[in-house]
C-alpha cells in the first residue's frame, strides 16, 4: 500500500479502496452466477409443487448476478441500485431470522447475510453513496491519492 492510498483526496474513493471494492462486488457476481447454475439443476429436479418457485428464484440470482456486475463496472454510475440490493438483502436476513427453523431459512439467511456484509463493504469502500452526487457519471473515477 502506498502512502497516497491511505488518504482519500478530491471526491472518490481510493484507487486502492476501489479495487477492493470492486473486486468484492466481482466475487459476489461470480457466486451469484454459481447459485444459477445450482438453481437450475434444483429447478429442473423441483416437483410440480415447487417449479414455479424454484425457477422465479433461479432467475433472481441472475438478475442479482447482473447488478452485481453493473456495480463493479460503475459503483458511483447507477443512483439508488446499491441501496436496493443492500435493502432487499437485510431483508431476507430480517425474514430468515423471524421464521427460525423453516425449510431452507437458515442456510439462505446465513448466505444472505454474507452477502449484505460483502455488498455494505463495497458500498463503503467505492463510496456508492456519491452516486446520488449531482453530476456524477457512471465513469467516475477513484480519486489518486
Amino acid at each position: 500500500m502506498k502512502v497516497e492510498d491511505a488518504a482519500r483526496t478530491g471526491h472518490g474513493p481510493t484507487v486502492l479502496a476501489d479495487r477492493i471494492g470492486r473486486g468484492l462486488l466481482v466475487l459476489a457476481a461470480l457466486s451469484t452466477v454459481g447459485a444459477f447454475i445450482l438453481g437450475i439443476t434444483l429447478t429442473r429436479d423441483a416437483p410440480d409443487s415447487r417449479i414455479w418457485v424454484e425457477a422465479w428464484r433461479t432467475s433472481a440470482f441472475l438478475v442479482f448476478a447482473g447488478l452485481f456486475a453493473l456495480l463493479a463496472a460503475a459503483p458511483r454510475g447507477h443512483r439508488g441500485v446499491w441501496e436496493l440490493v443492500i435493502g432487499q438483502k437485510t431483508a431476507l436476513v430480517v425474514f430468515a431470522a423471524v421464521v427460525g427453523d423453516v425449510n431452507e431459512a437458515r442456510a439462505s439467511g446465513v448466505i444472505d447475510l454474507c452477502l449484505v456484509v460483502v455488498v455494505i463493504a463495497a458500498y463503503v469502500l467505492c463510496r456508492g453513496w456519491d452516486s446520488w452526487r449531482t453530476g456524477a457519471t457512471s465513469t467516475a473515477e477513484p480519486a489518486d491519492g
